[in-house]
């Protein structure tokens, strides 16, 4: 396997100043969502095969996502995603780290990269890093950089009537019950209050408080959902994904680095296929399109980068034989990719796949290039050295090779 074009030398000022992340663990079809070819029949398009128009002429969509349609000025596709890898952990890890997995080295997640390289100028309350709700396990988002970049995961579900976000919000303790237990334990520490210069007392005293602005204070505000408007919220969707991304657009707000959605239920669709999808696309489309737009109203987009993908697509062709009953494959040969904001532009289609949607035709796009040209718009240098525990050589992304193949940054829509 020989390297394509290599990662090109681009530097412009840094535009992506916060990150959601979308991922459809488990493996979204292309063909039924962002690549319809309806043309091709039920074998290959089933049972959710017809095209809608978009608000950009020329780009179709496929008929579950009628309110993306209306965005798709706002978002860029990617029909030309590769990396050929079919297994769930190796691709996952492949997609967010960018280097091929079974090397010696476990390297971190883009989210924990994020997390190393804005925590010195970040300043908020909550983690630099944050999974709602639920990190999926596939392999260890820190890598060697070790427990410190793990991701902060939520827990809890922000459509319940009180989202119980784990360590911060207690499901049986009232807000003033827990802010009288804070009151009465200060009341009792004469020994700290005696020794308040001591450099150590110092240090706790200033970690304490830490803690409660996470648990009393403006951080835990920023999962309370309740404060927004009862019709922006459903505009998002009354469902556990809707929620989860305006609790995305709230922690852009607070600065959080990067805040990825973990989708709930998964897209692991190897039998009843098109059941799920008639399931769950409707609520991608309401939530993700909500969220483009918001951002937009907000000012928030051009500052913010979303991108939405799993770990590889689905196989084109259907599998209607028992026990499957119209199943579609794992498929990581070609598939699509979702870009908005942050730096990318809107209304574009990068590369394409063949009449069957079975291989890319035109302008493959590899993990390194799409997390390259994610860390370029974010102002990390794809190249940067990692600290390593034991003082191996290490980088963000590996220079394309043998093993790691590119066709290059996203220019086209940077």
């Amino acid at each position: 396997m020989g390297a394509s074009v290599a990662l090109a030398a681009v530097a412009p000022p840094p535009k992506a100043m916060s990150v959601i992340q979308i991922f459809l663990w488990g493996g979204m079809s292309h063909i039924d969502t962002w690549d319809p070819k309806p043309e091709l029949g039920r074998d290959y398009a089933g049972d959710c095969g017809q095209a809608i128009s978009t608000n950009v002429p020329g780009t179709q969509l496929c008929e579950l996502f009628p309110e993306m349609a209306k965005q798709a000025d706002k978002f860029s596709l990617i029909r030309g995603m590769t990396h050929g890898n079919n297994g769930h952990e190796t691709a996952a890890y492949l997609m967010q780290t960018g280097h091929a997995p079974g090397e010696r080295l476990a390297y971190p997640s883009i989210g924990a990269v994020f997390s190393l390289f804005k925590r010195r100028d970040y300043q908020g309350i909550i983690p630099p890093y944050v999974v709602l709700t639920r990190p999926q396990g596939r392999f260890s988002e820190e890598g060697f950089l070790g427990p410190l970049y793990k991701p902060f995961a939520t827990g809890g579900d922000p459509n319940d009537s009180r989202f119980v976000v784990e360590g911060v919000v207690s499901a049986s303790i009232s807000d003033d019950r827990q802010a009288a237990r804070r009151d009465l334990r200060e009341s009792l520490d004469t020994m700290s209050q005696q020794l308040a210069t001591h450099p150590q007392i110092v240090d706790a005293m200033q970690a304490k408080q830490q803690a409660y602005d996470l648990v009393l204070g403006r951080g835990k505000e920023v999962f309370e959902l309740s404060k927004e408007n009862s019709a922006l919220r459903d505009r998002y969707g009354r469902h556990t994904f809707g929620q989860e991304c305006l609790c995305a657009r709230r922690m852009v707000e607070a600065g959080v680095p990067y805040v990825v959605i973990n989708f709930p239920g998964g897209w692991d669709t190897h039998k009843d296929h098109f059941q799920r999808m008639r399931r769950q696309v409707p609520q991608l489309d309401q939530g993700l399109a909500a969220l483009l737009s918001d951002l937009s109203d907000r000012g928030l987009l051009d500052s913010t980068l979303v991108w939405c993908c799993g770990e590889f697509g689905r196989g084109p062709k259907v599998d209607w034989q028992p026990p499957w009953n119209g199943g579609r494959n794992h498929y990581g040969k070609v598939f699509s990719v979702v870009v908005a904001g942050g730096g990318f532009k809107g209304g574009q289609i990068v590369g394409s796949s063949d009449k069957k949607a079975e291989e890319v035709a035109d302008r493959p796009v590899y993990p390194v290039d799409l997390l390259g040209s994610i860390y370029t718009l974010a102002g990390i240098d794809p190249h940067a050295p990692l600290p390593h525990p034991m003082g191996d050589e290490a980088q963000v992304l590996p220079t394309p090779s043998e093993r790691v193949k590119s066709g290059g940054l996203l220019t086209e829509i940077m």
